[in-house]
């Protein structure tokens, strides 16, 4: 991954441009409100329209392997590793 770290398509985890790696993320289908959690670890995709790319079990478990692309909203929640503010 471009972190630096073997992919693992079992883990959690993510691809988008911009989003800084270890941030951690909810991924919600705007069609079923199915949600998941990953990390980013890694930059993409690199297709017009797409705005992340999921591991094979984060894709899973959005109920998305079948169709391939769903409609989705991403929130981030925070940089894991960084401590908040008191």
């Amino acid at each position: 991954t471009a972190n630096g770290e073997r992919y693992d398509m079992y883990a959690m985890t993510a691809a988008h441009k911009s989003l800084p790696f270890n941030a951690k993320v909810r991924v919600t289908r705007t069609d079923t409100g199915d949600q998941i959690l990953v990390r980013i670890n890694d930059r993409g995709p690199y297709i017009d329209g797409r705005i992340i790319d999921l591991s094979k079990t984060a894709a899973t478990k959005l109920n998305m392997m079948q169709p391939g692309i769903v409609p989705v909203v991403i929130e981030v929640l925070g940089i894991e590793g960084q401590e908040e503010d008191a």
